[in-house]
């Protein structure tokens, strides 16, 4: 047997460090890959990926480790050669990446570039992966491939190797494969690109090859030529799909859908280059995590599976046509509308992504989403409703009935408890349709959401939309607070069931809800629950001064040393009783704190009665950073009114060009201003000509289509 791992004690793994400390563990990490127990190889791999390769960091022992690994995919003994090498050129790949001057420190504080002795040992043992790119084992060709493209840097020879291997190969992944790393090669070796585009266009066109290797060359060349795309790309690619996917299977209209709504056959099957869990079995109960959070790990899951081979090739030619929405949408309407299941489910993912990047009329692609709500086919329907949720309730509407439809099917063919069902694909598929459905405000979703808060199945869920309904208040609403009462506060607040109940009561927003909301913020005073606190403040805030019932257990709490909890009680005291000569004073005193913004933000909604604290405003007007400058110049003009014009907006322009993100707020005090915001006019039109949407990873769809609703606003006020 090979020793993997000679010279492994030479190394001073001790003086090395990963994500989360010390590096002394790796070595274990690495022997234990060459285990012969599957799951003690797969706790390795997840070690290193999350500390040694934490999110594609390279650092020391990360580089120290490749010696080692090249030596574990070099023994055709090793169980699972193919991982290793996908570790190598993950972690070689990252190296490429990694920008000249990166640095990374180890624990003691002394700076390496580790990524720069990646690379020349990569290069140096690329014979290697040529060898491996022609093993017997196909999902070791499978991982040595695209080492062709990175590291072997004579680029005629990487070409040839790459015609025989598309010649070899018989599977549809592996082809794809070749091609796609015969296009990364062009991006690193320009002597490429010409022979490898003018191949590509060849296989494009040739009738005799198979559609998959025609879509994937004209893809590939697409993205290595972009200059050269016309009009007959897309309708060219989307013919080469259709030739691709199957006819769909024949489905009787009294099939009996409950007898594999939890089997793996009610799924599509993955790509072959999706190596993630199986993930559609009900998470396991209470092991310590909150069914919340076991859920957001889950749709992580999910997110990060591929179904079918040609996904990542369509992801790609997405990237490549960026800005041609009308193209891209007819693309999405063709994989949302092909016979094939696993290519109608990933074109999901794709849907959301281009109706969350970009604006505009995404009605018909949105109507698409609801034809995937297909009760015979449960795994596909929780996605499509998951996605649907997910949007503002104006872009879903089209799917309103789609959905009401899909919950209906389930109760009359699975009963009232549907929502409990033991098969998972169909609990989630059901519970993920009632939740969209409830974001609508349908009251046809309330059966449903009453079941589930009479028992403790996924009561969460449930919870989680309560507020959706206001016109159900009075079933909602007293089993809610029954919730609440029962309810843990000494939970971490943001997973805790108290925090989502009192979410919901707040968005009934029947002050009906006052007694348990004032019981609950008694109960997380006693706890020291200041989160929870804060919350409940708020919730009461809400419903002004029908809550003055709750004046005696808001008022002390209002001198409370956490900051979070006074400003939630002056806010609610003001809310409760509009006696300015208390909340101001309280008010004026916070915005010395870090709480300064929310602080102006109330007194700007106290308005005029607010006059006294117009000066300390001033100041950080001038003084303090564009966050709180934006805050301090609404307010003051919210106090002050139109004479505070002349100082006010130039601010908001300029917090606005400097952070995108802020867009939004600016433009809801500009409809506040009224004529006084003639003069941002151009700014506005500009604002809402943009196709892609405002706030870039920090916003949402939800706020740019609420910003693009108050910029028609205020244009239209201001014409």
């Amino acid at each position: 047997m090979i020793n993997h791992l000679e010279g492994v004690d030479l190394v001073d793994w001790s003086s090395m460090g990963h994500a989360y400390g010390p590096a002394h563990e790796v070595p274990l990490w690495l022997e234990q890959m060459a285990s012969p127990d599957p799951d003690v190889r797969e706790r390795a791999f997840s070690s290193f990926y999350s500390a040694a390769h934490h999110q594609g960091d390279v650092y020391s022992c990360t580089a120290a480790s490749l010696p080692f690994l090249l030596a574990l995919a070099d023994d055709p003994q090793v169980p699972d050669r193919a991982p290793v090498i996908r570790l190598l050129l993950s972690i070689g790949g990252a190296a490429l990446d990694c920008a000249p001057d990166g640095v990374y420190y180890s624990p003691s504080g002394h700076a390496s570039t580790p990524h720069a002795d990646v690379v020349p040992l990569m290069r140096e043992r690329v014979e290697d992966f040529v060898r491996h790119a022609t093993d017997p084992d196909p999902q070791v060709r499978r991982a040595a491939v695209p080492a062709l493209g990175l590291f072997l840097d004579d680029a005629d020879r990487a070409f040839a190797l790459l015609r025989e291997r598309l010649a070899a190969e018989s599977g549809t992944v592996e082809r794809l494969l070749v091609i796609e790393t015969a296009a990364t090669l062009t991006r690193r070796l320009p002597a490429a690109l010409g022979p490898v585009t003018t191949w590509l266009a060849t296989l494009a066109t040739d009738p005799a090859l198979d559609a998959d290797i025609r879509l994937a060359a004209l893809v590939h060349r697409a993205a290595c030529a972009p200059e050269a795309i016309d009009d007959g790309l897309v309708p060219t690619a989307i013919d080469l799909l259709q030739q691709l996917t199957a006819e769909p299977e024949p489905q009787g209209e009294d099939e009996d859908e409950g007898e594999d709504e939890g089997d793996d056959d009610a799924r599509p099957a993955d790509c072959g280059r999706c190596t993630c869990a199986d993930v559609a079995a009900a998470p396991a109960p209470n092991q310590g995590v909150p069914p919340q959070l076991a859920a957001v790990f889950a749709d992580l899951d999910r997110h990060g599976r591929v179904h079918a081979p040609t996904t990542e090739l369509l992801t790609t030619l997405h990237q490549v046509l960026d800005t041609r929405l009308p193209e891209r949408t007819a693309l999405i309407t063709a994989q949302l509308r092909s016979p094939d299941r696993a290519t109608r489910y990933d074109a999901i993912k794709m849907a959301k992504a281009l109706i969350g990047s970009w604006r505009g009329d995404h009605s018909a692609l949105v109507r698409l989403l609801a034809d995937c709500l297909l009760p015979q086919d449960p795994y596909t329907a929780a996605e499509a409703a998951e996605t649907l949720g997910r949007l503002p309730a104006a872009l879903a509407e089209p799917a309103r009935d789609a959905l009401a439809a899909l919950v209906e099917t389930h109760r009359a063919a699975h009963g009232p408890t549907v929502w409990a069902t033991p098969h998972p694909l169909l609990r989630r598929a059901h519970q993920e349709a009632v939740t969209a459905l409830a974001r609508l405000g349908d009251e046809r979703a309330l059966p449903a959401l009453l079941a589930a808060l009479d028992t403790d199945a996924d009561t969460w869920r449930a919870v989680q939309v309560a507020g959706r309904l206001p016109q159900a208040s009075g079933e909602l609403l007293p089993r809610l607070s029954r919730r609440l009462a029962d309810a843990d506060f000494s939970q971490d607040w943001y997973w805790s069931d108290a925090c989502a109940l009192v979410a919901a009561l707040r968005r009934l927003g029947d002050p009906a809800a006052v007694p348990a909301l004032t019981t609950a913020l008694t109960t997380a005073v006693r706890q020291e629950q200041w989160r929870g606190a804060a919350a409940a403040l708020s919730a009461l805030a809400r419903f002004g001064t029908d809550a003055t019932s709750a004046l005696e257990t808001v008022r002390p709490l209002a001198d409370a040393e956490d900051l979070d909890l006074r400003l939630a009680a002056a806010e609610a005291l003001w809310a409760l009783e509009r006696d300015p000569a208390d909340s101001v004073p309280r008010l004026t005193a916070l915005l010395d704190t870090h709480k300064q913004q929310d602080a102006a933000d109330v007194l700007g909604r106290i308005g005029a009665p607010a006059a006294a604290a117009l000066p300390r405003l001033r100041q950080i007007l001038r003084a303090g950073h564009d966050g709180t400058r934006l805050h301090a110049a609404a307010a003051i003009f919210d106090i002050g009114g139109p004479a505070e014009a002349g100082i006010v907006l130039p601010v908001l322009l300029e917090v606005w060009d400097n952070n995108d993100s802020t867009a939004h707020h600016v433009l809801e005090c500009l409809r506040r201003m009224g004529p006084a915001a003639a003069p941002a006019l151009p700014r506005i039109r500009a604002e809402l000509a943009r196709a892609r949407r405002s706030g870039g990873s920090f916003g949402s769809i939800e706020s740019d289509e609420a910003l693009q609703r108050t910029g028609l606003a205020v244009i239209d006020q201001l014409t």
